[in-house]
């Protein structure tokens, strides 16, 4: 009778568990993380009641072995262009989609559930359902990436004075664009920003893609000053430790971490003045994802007057220094260049596209992300 009766107990916290309203799940998730973050690796039956998904269908997606991904806004995820790129991605070969979830203005594309940010009013509805967003990629074959900018932030900036970088006579520094910048030092901001991306992983996002993780670039002759910068910490090693904190966070959740960096900081061996330096941030990033427009090389680089008329041979000499430095630290961190899909100086179609494709296939890497500002691109040159 005892074993009938915890037979019969079992059951029944079994049922509880599986059928209980998905309220008290959530509540759990905020008391626990301040934001919806499944508690398993990957989506599995309780997340499927959470997130409202019909139980019959599985959402978790295995990370792609190689990825082909354009990026995309907040805005246009949030309109109807976004099923159009879908359809577009189908027959190309895309299959990763770069979206932002917060990008260089500082406001969030969702409504964040985010005790801080509402705090300093970044939500902004550009996607009125983020779940929906990753639960249609994901149905297509698409692999959803999150972008999140991180030290480029006017809105935490202008709510939080306490946290702005400033000028030695203590002014706010503005960049060319008139924006200020928060502290790379800060802690507080750190967590703000691995919050996001938790929240993120919460809606179904795979992985997480870190851009602006870097100090504002000014001249030498320009002395910024960072509030929390307490222990005179080099910018090289501030950036790594904001990259150690955040993947020991997010790896918890079974999601890879990519960080953006100048396509300069492949060749450059210090930091460029902005704390990002290749062979630091590689111990702790997953994926290094270097900014290899030829558009943005000045004239004379590796030998070349005008750059961004030699899209081959820019993507290649910069990948070449890359993967040269990274093999000497036996680095597991990968490479997945960003590629230019815009015109500049030079109009760039199908042949230049593809040029700079080559140049990624030649130097023995197989992933890559396009990036068009406008979101317009060529998909013919992806076949």
């Amino acid at each position: 009778m005892k074993k009938a009766a915890k037979l019969i107990s079992f059951l029944f916290l079994a049922l509880m568990l599986v059928f209980s309203p998905s309220q008290s799940a959530n509540e759990y998730f905020v008391k626990q993380h301040n934001s919806y973050v499944p508690f398993q690796k990957y989506y599995g039956s309780m997340d499927l009641v959470i997130s409202g998904a019909k139980l019959k269908k599985d959402y978790s997606v295995k990370r792609p072995s190689v990825l082909h991904g354009i990026y995309i806004t907040g805005w246009t995820a949030g309109t109807p262009r976004f099923e159009k790129l879908i359809a577009q991605a189908k027959g190309s070969g895309i299959n990763a989609f770069v979206i932002d979830v917060k990008d260089a203005t500082g406001y969030l594309s969702f409504e964040s559930d985010i005790p801080f940010a509402r705090e300093i009013g970044s939500n902004r509805r550009k996607i009125s359902d983020l779940q929906k967003i990753t639960r249609e990629c994901i149905e297509n074959g698409i692999y959803p990436i999150a972008r999140i900018v991180v030290f480029k932030d006017p809105v935490l900036a202008r709510h939080r004075k306490d946290l702005v970088v400033k000028k030695k006579n203590g002014a706010v520094f503005y960049d060319r664009s008139g924006l200020p910048w928060v502290d790379p030092y800060s802690k507080t901001i750190w967590k703000y920003n691995v919050d996001v991306a938790k929240e993120a992983i919460g809606a179904g996002f795979r992985e997480i893609q870190f851009d602006y993780v870097r100090f504002p670039a000014v001249p030498s002759s320009l002395s910024l000053v960072y509030p929390a910068n307490k222990s005179h910490i080099s910018k090289a090693d501030n950036i790594a430790d904001f990259l150690r904190y955040a993947t020991n966070e997010l790896h918890k959740y079974g999601v890879k971490v990519e960080a953006d960096v100048f396509g300069l900081v492949l060749s450059n061996k210090e930091d460029l003045g902005i704390g990002q330096n290749l062979e630091k941030m590689a111990q702790y990033a997953d994926f290094i994802c270097p900014m290899v427009y030829p558009s943005h090389y000045w004239s004379g680089s590796f030998g070349y007057s005008d750059p961004d008329a030699h899209p081959y041979e820019i993507v290649d000499h910069a990948l070449k220094d890359g993967l040269s430095r990274l093999k000497k630290i036996h680095s597991k961190c990968k490479l997945i260049p960003y590629l230019q899909d815009f015109s500049l100086y030079h109009r760039y179609g199908i042949e230049q596209v593809k040029e700079q494709e080559k140049a990624v296939y030649d130097n023995g890497l197989k992933s890559w992300f396009m990036w068009n500002a406008a979101n317009i691109y060529t998909f013919g040159a992806y076949k």
